[in-house]
């Protein structure tokens, strides 16, 4: 029978509940009797993570055990990557949480595996706390955001992180904070205003970033830099597949590419990067498989979340079961 992994479920803390100071978190219920989970100044709104299975790992398990899925990787929260706290306070705030998630996925082995929050602001101590959470607490990947502390990812200055990861063989996962999140906690700024319209800092947003993130992997010479660098993507990707056509031919004709990417193509290092497959539908799937194949593909479901493809039509793993699943134990060094 084969072992479902998912790769893209978020965890919530209580023991982090505050350990950024001022920033937070902080997690509670407006007067008007709805929830709200603060960061800094951004408040997200109506979402209760107590009791859930963000926070609570036994509801968490009889979730999994419901949806059909045998091990998860839990990731930090998008919204508390801290990449604008000062380098001491999101150090101890990485350190804090990597120590209780770390503790948290021990009690379940064989179900759960932990990935470790970094202090991005600060490399050196970024590179320390990537060796610490790999080698003294065994977790299984590291979890950075799209554009960390401000940076775009082919920035040199997140060269020796990249090294360091590859050096630990692990992988790295990237996600994007949620757009207009508070400097004090996410990492955007507010951005175009109509992105908060209809949710579209989430269902457009997201996308948006994570493009951005292929794109300065690939052109920014990241993959060229750090040929052993095992790096995933989330939600595919975003819209890059639909894209490739356009950024193939860019490079072809643009100056602004390097000898080495007009001579493989973009195609080449686009299918050298790992995605999850939570996309929203088979159809976009399809597309994403029509692009970069299979072999690199993992299982992904944003587990609990408001789009959650738990289980959901055409995001199950489907005929492609097999295949993510041994991608999946590829991936993270799963004997």
């Amino acid at each position: 029978m084969v072992r479902v992994i998912d790769v893209h479920a978020h965890a919530v803390l209580e023991v982090s509940l505050g350990a950024a100071g001022a920033a937070g978190p902080e997690a509670g219920t407006q007067p008007d009797g709805r929830p709200f989970y603060r960061i800094g100044d951004y408040v997200l709104t109506g979402v209760r993570y107590a009791g859930t299975p963000f926070m609570d790992v036994d509801v968490r398990l009889a979730a999994m055990d419901a949806a059909g899925i045998d091990v998860q990787l839990l990731s930090p929260n998008p919204l508390t990557y801290f990449g604008r706290l000062s380098a001491a306070d999101a150090t101890a705030y990485a350190r804090t949480h990597n120590d209780a998630l770390a503790a948290l996925v021990a009690q379940h082995p064989g179900r759960l595996l932990a990935a470790a929050q970094l202090p991005v602001q600060d490399i050196a101590a970024s590179v320390a706390e990537a060796r610490r959470a790999v080698r003294d607490l065994g977790m299984a990947a590291v979890y950075i955001d799209t554009d960390p502390a401000g940076r775009t990812l082919d920035d040199p200055a997140l060269d020796p992180l990249y090294e360091a990861v590859t050096e630990l063989d692990v992988p790295l996962f990237v996600h994007p904070s949620p757009l207009g999140a508070s400097p004090l906690g996410g990492d955007g700024p507010p951005g175009d205003p109509r992105l908060r319209r209809f949710d579209l800092d989430l269902a457009f947003g997201f996308a948006r970033d994570e493009t951005l993130a292929v794109v300065a992997l690939i052109c920014g010479g990241v993959l060229d830099r750090h040929p052993d660098l095992d790096v995933c993507v989330s939600h595919g990707g975003g819209a890059a597949a639909f894209l490739a056509g356009r950024l193939s031919r860019a490079v072809e004709v643009r100056a602004w590419a390097s000898p080495a990417l007009k001579e493989r193509g973009f195609g080449y290092y686009y299918r050298r990067i790992w995605f999850d497959t939570h996309v929203g539908d088979a159809a976009s799937l399809q597309l994403l498989v029509e692009r970069v194949g299979t072999e690199r593909l993992v299982f992904g479901t944003n587990f609990a979340g408001w789009d959650s493809g738990a289980g959901s039509r055409g995001e199950e793993p489907g005929a492609l079961a097999g295949t993510l699943a041994a991608n999946a134990a590829r991936l993270l060094r799963l004997s």
